[in-house]
């Protein structure tokens, strides 16, 4: 009986350390998917950025003539 408390206990001590372990990492990974979100909100704003600048200089470009 005293044996398989031990060894309940230890396995009690092992879920206990993995759930310490799982929250650090989530934590972690919380943080590293934030970040990303954020660099992907400012390359989606340089995009934009980007894609108007190329609107307007494409208005600016002379019509060609088509010779016929």
């Amino acid at each position: 009986m005293i044996n398989e408390l031990n060894a309940l206990e230890s396995k009690i001590v092992q879920v206990t350390s993995l759930c310490h372990t799982l929250r650090a990492e989530n934590s972690q990974l919380k943080q590293q998917l934030a970040s990303a979100e954020g660099d992907r909100k400012g390359l989606l704003e340089r995009m934009e950025s980007a894609r108007s600048r190329l609107e307007e200089l494409a208005q600016q470009l002379p019509v060609a003539k088509a010779s016929v």
